[in-house]
Parts: C-alpha cells; sequence; structure tokens
C-alpha cells in the first residue's frame, strides 16, 4: 500500500495540500541523491543498529499513562507537544529540503533529532527523508521510549549500574558535552525516569535516572552545531571540514553555532541556584532551575491511570514541553489524520493557550517617560536569551501607538499588517539573529554574501540583539559560541531599553511585545528556494491558511503621558552563597522616586556589618570571594548592622538631580566564617523618577 493510498480523515485544508506535503516526502526515488558528504555530519552517541531491543512507538505507552486526565497525563499532554510532532512538521520538511539542496548529506543531522527512531533503525539514508517509513514508528516524532531509554553520558555512581557498560561498548564514543543530537541511549528495553518504582515494579523494565531531572538531557538536542563547518584559528572565523570524514573533536566549541538554548542557560543565574519566579511557569513548586522545571511544570498527580496503583506525587511533571511554535501544531492536525497524531480539538487549542501562557511568562514589559521620550524596557525572564532556539524567520518586537485627547492615533512605531505578514521593521526594536555567509563562503558555494537563511552553509553571525538571561556576561557567552553581535549589552544585563520620541498631541502610549514563530520573508524563502519537491509550497499554503503565523502578544502596557510613571526596580545576577547557605537579596520596598527609596536586605549573616554600594551601571568583577555586580566608580550609601535574622533597612536619598538616571546597587556584608570573609548581594537596577 502506498502514502498516496493511505486513508484520510476530513481535512480542514484543500485536499491537494494535504496531499502533496505528505507525498513530497516520496518525490524522490531513494537512493537518487548523492550522499558525498554524509561522513561530515555523523555525530558521536549511539548510532544506527545499536539496539537490542528497537524503540516502541508513543501509542504503545497510551495504555498504562493515558486516557484518564488530558490535563497531567504523559500520554495526551505529549502528544499535543511539538516534541511529539517533530517528524511531522511542514516547517522541517521544507527546510531540509533546501538544506539537502545545499549540502547533501546535512539531512542526516537533522533527522537525528526530529525523528530519533527511524534514525535508529536506519532510515534516515537517503538523508533527504524518502525512505521514512509510515507504517513503522518513523513519524512518532521525540517519543516516550526514546527519552526514558537516554543515558547520562557522565559516569555517576547514582545512575543505573548498566551504564557503565553501555559508556564503555560505545562504538563512537561521547568524549564532550552531548550537543546536536549526540544522544547515548540503552541498547535494552529499560526504561528510565526520575522516581524510584520499588524493586517489585511489575509493568516494564525500570532504571532510576537522576538524569532525567537534569538540563544535560535537554541539551542533547538544544545545542545545534553544523559539524560540517570548522572554526578556524587567528579570526578565519569558520570554514568547510573535510567532507568526507566526521569532525575531529565532536566539541560544539570547535563547530559552528547553529542554536546555543542549553549553553545560553548553563550562563544563567538558573544553572548556578533555584529563582523564584514567583510561580509564572505554571508549576506548583516557586522556585525554578532547569529546563525540566518550567517547560515540564509539576503538579500534584500520577503519571499512569489511577486504577493501575501508580503513586500519587507531588511534584509529578506534566510533559507539556511548550515553547513559542505557535501554529504548526495546527498544520500538522491539518495534513495527518487524528488517529495517527494522537491531536483533537481539545488538545490542540489546550497545548496553544500553553504556549500563549509560556511566552507571556518569558518577559516583563515597562513602560515610562525619560528626557522627554518615552522607555520601553523588556526585561527577559528566562534562563536563555529572548527569543531563543531556532533563528531562522523567528524574532520579537515592540509595537508603540500614541493617541491624543480625542483617542485619535497620531504616531506608531513597529506596526504589522495581518493581510500581508508585513512589519514595519524602520522604526522600532527587533529582536532577532541574522545568520549569513562571509566572502570565502561565499565563493565555495555561489550564494551571494550577507544575510542568508541557508542554514547549513551559514558561517557567520551579521546581527544578534536577542536579550540574554539573567547571570548573562559577555565573556560567558563569547565562550559558548553566542556572542551579542552589532548591538551592546553590558555585563548582566538581562533587559533592553528602547527611547521613542513623543509626538506633540499624544496624551496616551499603547506598548506591546510580540513574537512571530514563521516571518513572511522566511516562508516565501522555503517556497521560492526550493527545487526538489513540493514542500515549500505546501508549507506556504498552510502558513496562509493558519494566519500568516499570526503574532503572539508576550506583554502590553498603557502609559499616560506626562503624568509621570517609575520603572521597578529589577533583582540581577545572583548574591554569592555565604557561610549560612543563603544568598542574600535587596529588594526596593517603594518606587524608586522623591525623596527617599527604601531598601531590605534579608538573607545575609545575623549580627554583621553590610554596606550599600551605589554604581553608575552593571557589570561582573570579581571581588573577595564574590562578584561585584555594579560598575565603578563606586559610592557607599550606606551602612547597617544585620538583625537576629540576617536582615538590615536602607533608606537612599532620592533629590531631583538623580530622577531619570539608572544606577546599580549591591550590598556586601561581613561574613567571617566564609575564605573571603565577606559576601555578596543579588544586584538592583534602579532608574529613579519623579
Amino acid at each position: 500500500m502506498s502514502l498516496m493510498m493511505r486513508p484520510k480523515t476530513t481535512l480542514s485544508v484543500t485536499a491537494g495540500i494535504a496531499l502533496t506535503l505528505i507525498f513530497s516526502l516520496t518525490d524522490a526515488t531513494p537512493g537518487s541523491t548523492p550522499q558525498s558528504n554524509i561522513r561530515a555530519f555523523e555525530v558521536a552517541g549511539s548510532q544506527p543498529g545499536e539496539f537490542v531491543d528497537y524503540l516502541q512507538s508513543g501509542q504503545a505507552c497510551a495504555l498504562c499513562h493515558g486516557n484518564y486526565d488530558q490535563q497531567v497525563e504523559p500520554y495526551a499532554t505529549w502528544q499535543a507537544s511539538m516534541m511529539a510532532q517533530s517528524s511531522r512538521d511542514p516547517i522541517f520538511f521544507a527546510a531540509l529540503a533546501i538544506a539537502e539542496q545545499d549540502l547533501d548529506g546535512s539531512g542526516y543531522l537533522c533527522m537525528r533529532c526530529h525523528m530519533p527512531g527511524a534514525h535508529m533503525e536506519g532510515r534516515t539514508i537517503p538523508t533527504d527523508g524518502s525512505a521514512l517509513d509510515p507504517f513503522t514508528n518513523d513519524f512518532d516524532g521525540v517519543n516516550c521510549h526514546f527519552c526514558h531509554r537516554m543515558v547520562d553520558p557522565v559516569l555517576d555512581p547514582l545512575n543505573p549500574a548498566e551504564d557503565a557498560g553501555i559508556l564503555a561498548g560505545m562504538s563512537r564514543p561521547l568524549n564532550v558535552e552531548p550537543h546536536s543530537g549526540m544522544f547515548i541511549l540503552d541498547p535494552e528495553d529499560r526504561r528510565r525516569g526520575p522516581f524510584d518504582l520499588g524493586a517489585n515494579f511489575p509493568y516494564h523494565e525500570f532504571r532510576q535516572s537522576p538524569f532525567h531531572q537534569e538540563s544535560m538531557l535537554c541539551g542533547t538536542c538544544h545545542d545545534v552545531s553544523n559539524p560540517a563547518l570548522e572554526k578556524r584559528p587567528s579570526g578565519l572565523g569558520y570554514r568547510l571540514s573535510d567532507l568526507n570524514a566526521a569532525h575531529p573533536t565532536m566539541d560544539k566549541t570547535d563547530m559552528y553555532p547553529v542554536e546555543r538554548t542549553f549553553s545560553e542557560w548553563t550562563r544563567s543565574v538558573y544553572a548556578v541556584a533555584p529563582i523564584d519566579t514567583g510561580g509564572r511557569f505554571g508549576g506548583n513548586q516557586p522556585l525554578v532551575q532547569s529546563c525540566q522545571d518550567c517547560h515540564m511544570p509539576t503538579t500534584d498527580a500520577t503519571a499512569c491511570s489511577p486504577g493501575l496503583g501508580g503513586a500519587f506525587r507531588p511534584d509529578m511533571p506534566r510533559h507539556f514541553f511548550n515553547g513559542a511554535n505557535s501554529w504548526v501544531l495546527k498544520a500538522v492536525r491539518a495534513i495527518y489524520p487524528d488517529y495517527e497524531t494522537g491531536l483533537s480539538d481539545s488538545l490542540v487549542q489546550e497545548a496553544s493557550q500553553r504556549t500563549t501562557n509560556m511566552m507571556q511568562s518569558a518577559a516583563e514589559l515597562e513602560t515610562f517617560e525619560r528626557d522627554g521620550q518615552l522607555v520601553v524596557r523588556v526585561i527577559n525572564l528566562t534562563g536563555h536569551r529572548l527569543p531563543t532556539g531556532y533563528g531562522e524567520g523567528r524574532r520579537m518586537w515592540v509595537q508603540v501607538q500614541f493617541f491624543d485627547i480625542g483617542d485619535q492615533l497620531v504616531g506608531e512605531h513597529g506596526s504589522y499588517d495581518d493581510a500581508t505578514a508585513d512589519l514595519d521593521t524602520s522604526n522600532t526594536k527587533v529582536y532577532e539573529i541574522h545568520q549569513g555567509l562571509d566572502a570565502y563562503m561565499a565563493a565555495q558555494t555561489g550564494v551571494p554574501a550577507g544575510p542568508s537563511f541557508h542554514f547549513v552553509l551559514n558561517n557567520t553571525v551579521l546581527l544578534d540583539n536577542r536579550i540574554p538571561a539573567r547571570g548573562f556576561t559577555n565573556s560567558s557567552y563569547s565562550a559558548i559560541d553566542a556572542d551579542v553581535v552589532a548591538y551592546n549589552y553590558e555585563d548582566q544585563q538581562h533587559w533592553d531599553e528602547t527611547m521613542f520620541a513623543l509626538p506633540t498631541s499624544a496624551v496616551r502610549a499603547e506598548v506591546a511585545l510580540f513574537h512571530q514563530t514563521t516571518t513572511r520573508e522566511y516562508i516565501e524563502f522555503l517556497r521560492d528556494e526550493n527545487q526538489t519537491n513540493n514542500a515549500g509550497q505546501d508549507a506556504y499554503d498552510l502558513w496562509q491558511l493558519f494566519g500568516r503565523s499570526t503574532p503572539v502578544e508576550m506583554a502590553s502596557s498603557t502609559l499616560d503621558l506626562n503624568l509621570g510613571a517609575c520603572a521597578t526596580p529589577i533583582p540581577y545576577g545572583l548574591g554569592s552563597l555565604n557561610s549560612q547557605g543563603e544568598r542574600a537579596s535587596l529588594i526596593a520596598l517603594n518606587a524608586p522616586d522623591l525623596p527617599i527609596l527604601n531598601l531590605q536586605l534579608t538573607g545575609a549573616v545575623p549580627g554583621e556589618l553590610a554596606v550599600l554600594w551605589e554604581g553608575p551601571g552593571t557589570a561582573s568583577v570579581p571581588h573577595l570571594g564574590g562578584v561585584l555586580l555594579i560598575s565603578g566608580p563606586y559610592v557607599r550609601r550606606g551602612t547597617q548592622l544585620t538583625d537576629n535574622l540576617g536582615k538590615a533597612a536602607f533608606s537612599l536619598p532620592v533629590d531631583a538631580t538623580m530622577v531619570g538616571s539608572s544606577r546599580g546597587l549591591q550590598v556586601i556584608y561581613r561574613d567571617p566564617a566564609s575564605p573571603a570573609g565577606a559576601a555578596f548581594s543579588q544586584g538592583l537596577f534602579v532608574t529613579f523618577c519623579n
């Protein structure tokens, strides 16, 4: 039975679009595409065929882990995620076609993460996807058996006893931090997870695995590098490697950086300590740290059907995996029948709402006036850049509308035309990454130097102004090849400000922050550059059908002009760990306006001297075993003795000369039991107002 003859349910798109998108996978005869470069895209980790027990489908897990509560059960929540649908994503197949046109063999790397089951069974060769088999689990995405058979690449006595033998017996050992799909799988069907199910667990082989609560597991596929491009010394940038051999080091810092989401997290405060985000990421735990804490928020529930006797847990991770992809799940449901995807109206609607909630939790938007202009401040509250991940066609921007006393629009920045998907980028701030080709790569490929969506050919970053995560320093981002490019963020700055001139008749400003998953420019590139099959046209038609990737409003603010408004002080960086095992916090008790800003220090060592310091901005300077988070020149603004709870109050006078200026504040306090004799609070960035 051919794929063309497969029975279909009623679709919400025309039959032509639905069918041609699926057929495009079989347009090429298997083996017809030259595979001369496939060696360049081979990576370390588990290899095809290295199995005793092959991966099962996600549907095999539904009997126990589904069909009882689609709000919390692992199966339904996973099915309604892009993890489950990663091998059905029409944008992926459109991009894959062009990647294969540009550098054949590159699809081998892409499909390793998007359809790991197919990869491990050898059907990602040919690398254009033409050997994928719809009657196996090839389109099952990143499924239950894949994640729950992942092995920690780092030997640890807390890991399952079998791990040492698995790691020792690998044909391609992983000697670096995993990335770019360098996963290691247990060859046998021993399913792993974070909880101890007991010695007599009756349903399947099981091993407790601390690795499944670590961000490194997610980093396996959420740090992506191009192994066909090697970093060269002496400022020569990235050059084509030997395309007939695997990358010599497998180290991501020796390859061209495509995505750095996990690495960005490793350079954030979240990688150091749990952060209280006030429950904004949806779980029942206020403190969050790992990728799982935010993208798999916990709840009080059982992970299997209640009748099977599973434990009711207060920290059961929900398998949401929400990110920023706002529309492709709807497109997947339009082109595949529900009996294959497991999707339904309610599941897709709920997942879409969770995606919106996730994006609205990711940022705060503040508006205020300074020097006769409107200031729009966007604060990144995530553990990675905002936005992050796959950069092609993704952007975030500020929209500002000014109104007069008669409620007439008198000025606009960042206007967006829903009918054409055109954004006016000329007069607002757009947060995005622009990758492209330098002169060397242009000469090698014939693709013009400059910005490009040819992601397997891109070897340089021309712009990256995406907002860094809390804890950012320029040197730490440079170390992971994630430099800020053609823009400036000071060390520790996890926010950005944009100034807008006020129209003379304006009395009110309405400001919004938007995110878009797929821009018109990118989808037209996928359509127009495809010389192989219909995947680009089909993706474009679906994009049109589902609102042209309707922008999602992440945050909004309304400001009455000329009435005065204050920006909320921003905590930044992280306090040092003191001898009491605490990190001191410095908070503002009132708005930073005339005549006094009252501050509260908590979590310091009791009965010790504490000094409030002020600097003109943020910084990251090692000092006395901690980090000075303020730039010099330093001004001493107050001295107090902490009480028996480690608290101290400071009052900072504010006068008219300070209004409109910004300062960094930090407390250094005595800690006699620590090696350096002192400890530090986190920083507090304050803009004074009237």
